[in-house]
């Protein structure tokens, strides 16, 4: 994939969401900057393929079946293999707590849904110092 002025070649993105048409959207959002997207669709998933092939970066939802988000971010935060990876929550919850919550454990951001395509690009962007 050619270079664009947004993402290097290369720059891998884990989105990870039990919605489908999240992750779709994003994955349509990032793919026309350039960036390689990847997605799974629960804490599991996503841990299993971060330990096949890092990304450059997780977007992860919150609200999950399972292992939530905040676990997953813990776990990734907690690995010095993982610690130095990127993670953006991205979640329906707006309040303060939630927010608080996931820059605590270890949240680089927190978007909210429905993403805002200008802030998802933004955010991704300055995260990958590109």
């Amino acid at each position: 994939m050619p270079e664009t002025p947004h993402a290097p070649a290369g720059a891998l993105i884990l989105v990870v969401d039990d919605e489908r048409k999240n992750r779709q959207l994003i994955e349509v959002l990032l793919g026309a900057d350039g960036y390689r997207v990847q997605c799974a669709t629960s804490g599991e998933e996503a841990l299993a393929m971060i330990a096949a092939e890092p990304p450059d970066l997780v977007l992860l939802d919150v609200m999950m079946p399972g292992v939530d988000g905040y676990r997953i971010a813990t776990k990734l935060k907690g690995d010095p293999v993982t610690t130095h990876i990127p993670v953006v929550m991205v979640s329906a919850l707006d309040d303060r707590n939630s927010r608080t919550h996931a820059l605590n454990v270890g949240a680089a951001e927190f978007i909210t849904k429905p993403v805002n395509q200008a802030t998802l690009k933004s955010v991704v962007r300055t995260l990958l110092g590109r």
